[in-house]
């Protein structure tokens, strides 16, 4: 065979760093099967023990009910606050220079590394009513801790992260010449931002929306401490299940999070949906 044919055999087989599709591929399912597939399905045959009356009973009660609404509803607020702040972290992490600015982008990380029963604890010391920051509430008749507000200001503090750094690359790679340009043409400051930076960065905020969200739907530690766990006020749907567990009703416990798992679902669905349909209006950027 000529050393035409065999150089660009050469070529292609250089650029391959990992093992060939084949492998890869198996290999990924493996592992997804493992980490993934297996324990949700696990998580589904369990609930199946249930007859329709036991699992309606267990997943419609009222306590339930209410920790579905207070779970996501939370949930929803904090992801959306964290748009809109994680936003304006990352454009003053991106755009400016000042002095800790490295120490700045550090905290903004802190969440990741800090395990989420010490963020309770230090949040429930920080908003309780004679803490540092919940005293001055307190004084004007408004409690911050121990009820829902303690909930989604938990979930803000464990979602800030995802929105921050999903939306922080894409400001980096934003031209600047287009706002330039922008303002070349009279366009005001909101002008520039609502028609020519928020399309860019927008379905970077989706995401960071969705993984927020996912995030807090979950949340178990940080939040027990600075809840209050009053049933049908402040009771979240992981204390339900972690209670039925204590209880040693497994089955009752998998029930409740099989249905956490499907509304779950169902809404990361349509978030993606949207994102997609965002970047499909946008000309495929």
């Amino acid at each position: 065979m000529s050393s035409a044919v065999l150089a660009p055999r050469k070529a292609r087989s250089a650029k391959r760093v990992l093992p060939g599709f084949g492998l890869t591929l198996g290999y990924t399912i493996f592992y997804l099967s493992i980490i993934v597939l297996i324990p949700l399905v696990a998580l589904l045959f369990k609930s199946f023990s249930l007859t329709w009356e036991q699992f309606w009973s267990a997943v419609a009660a009222p306590a339930v009910v209410a920790s579905y609404e207070l779970s996501f509803t939370m949930s929803f607020v904090a992801a959306a606050v964290n748009v809109v702040f994680g936003m304006l972290i990352a454009w003053v992490l991106v755009r400016y220079q000042f002095p800790g600015k490295k120490v700045v982008d550090a905290l903004v990380d802190l969440p990741f590394a800090l395990p989420t029963a010490v963020a309770g604890i230090a949040l429930s010391a920080l908003y309780a009513g004679n803490g540092w920051i919940g005293q001055y509430f307190e004084s004007l008749g408004i409690q911050m801790a121990y009820n829902p507000k303690g909930i989604a200001i938990a979930l803000i503090f464990i979602g800030l992260p995802f929105v921050v750094r999903t939306v922080q690359p894409v400001l980096e790679d934003f031209e600047k010449e287009l706002e330039e340009a922008a303002t070349s043409l009279g366009a005001s400051r909101w002008q520039i931002f609502y028609k020519v930076i928020l399309p860019h960065i927008g379905p970077a905020l989706l995401t960071g929306f969705a993984m927020a969200f996912a995030r807090a739907v979950g949340e178990y530690g940080s939040v027990i401490f600075i809840a209050g766990n009053i049933p049908m006020v402040s009771e979240i749907t992981p204390l339900i299940i972690m209670a039925k567990l204590d209880q040693h009703d497994v089955a009752g416990a998998t029930a409740v999070a099989v249905v956490m798992l499907l509304i779950s679902f169902v809404l990361l669905l349509l978030i993606n949906a949207l994102q997609a349909w965002q970047r499909k209006a946008q000309g495929g950027r």
